[in-house]
């Protein structure tokens, strides 16, 4: 098992290397009789390909299932597979309590590795400076870029751009935060690069003017009417370093929320500005996948190209596992009328 473990890890690291998206699967207890031992582990990518064994049957579906959940939310869960539920739930630990299982429990963690998202501060002024300091501190992979920007001035960036050449960074986020200085030009090098996420830091009428500017100048009407201005959430701030705590609580707020378009929310601008409930924009949740229940053992199956499922008396059902399937068509009034 140790070898098996070393080449998951492996993979691990190439993943990560990659800059890819990925969850570390580790069984961490069993209650005999179990295939996977204490140890066992497994990666599980976005897509909910799994390379390594932390157990069949019913495991697999509730760890890949729970996968996709931590790499959404970017929390690690601690899950158990168990034959029955007793009632009893031991916080902190989510309990599948999958019939079909071989008869054991297992305990085991999902541990989400995620790249850390990019984001791009474009401008020099004091917010700037403070803003790029402070994502650092939580969690982002920081470019700064302006006219003169160095170390000196971005102590904290990972990477620094002398000039508005930002054509081949990837960001996640961007926040312009020129104040004043180059508005325009800090505006256009974000709408070039098509990032989904832009802020700006500025006063809701001054945004309206440069917004009016820029779809004059032949910039896509749709991508300047997404720019979030004023940008982040409302705390009353006034200096630089509680404007950049309050454009940055909007970023985290985006990225938290998974958010596939711009969400804006009311924030602090420029010092004195004022703020409008009107800048916020209604944001609607991606739909969630069809599911069935297995009759068999009661998980939550997504219907869409799913693996095991079985036609009986006009009517489609779906498994989790192909051990629950062929339970199902052995018997399935039996398992119809339970």
């Amino acid at each position: 098992m140790r070898l098996e473990s070393d080449a998951i890890l492996d993979k691990a690291a190439r993943l990560k290397a990659e800059g890819k998206p990925f969850a570390l699967v580790t069984v961490v207890r069993v209650v005999s009789p179990t295939s996977a031992k204490p140890g066992a582990k497994a990666v599980v990518e976005p897509d909910g390909v799994i390379q390594g064994w932390i157990g069949g049957g019913c495991a697999q579906p509730a760890v890949i299932k729970t996968a996709k959940k931590v790499l959404q939310e970017g929390l690690a869960r601690l899950i158990r597979i168990s034959p029955t539920r007793d009632g009893y739930v031991e916080e902190g630990i989510t309990d599948f309590g999958m019939t079909c299982h071989s008869g054991g429990t297992l305990d085991i963690f999902i541990d989400p590795v995620i790249p850390r998202p990019v984001l791009l501060v474009i401008g020099a002024s004091p917010a700037a400076q403070a803003l790029v300091g402070l994502a650092q501190r939580v969690g982002f992979s920081v470019t700064a870029a302006f006219t003169g920007a160095d170390a000196e001035m971005f102590p904290d960036a990972d990477r620094i751009i002398d000039g508005f050449d930002v054509a081949d960074v990837s960001p996640s986020f961007v926040v312009v935060a020129t104040q004043g200085k180059r508005d325009e030009q800090g505006l256009e090098a974000a709408i070039s690069i098509g990032a989904v996420y832009i802020a700006f830091i500025a006063s809701e009428r001054k945004a309206t003017k440069l917004k009016t500017y820029l779809k004059e100048n032949g910039c896509d009407a749709d991508r300047v009417d997404a720019i979030i201005s004023p940008a982040g959430v409302e705390i009353e701030a006034v200096t630089p370093e509680e404007i950049a705590l309050s454009v940055l609580a909007g970023v985290v707020k985006a990225r938290r929320e998974g958010v596939a378009v711009p969400q804006p929310a009311v924030a602090s601008s420029e010092i004195g500005s004022s703020y409008s409930d009107s800048t916020k924009a209604e944001v609607k949740p991606e739909p969630k996948p069809a599911t069935a229940i297995d009759p068999i053992c009661g998980m939550s199956v997504e219907t869409k190209d799913a693996e095991y499922q079985s036609e009986y008396k006009g009517k489609t059902y779906y498994f989790c596992c192909g051990g629950c399937e062929h339970r199902f068509e052995n018997e399935p009034e039996k398992y119809l009328r339970a």
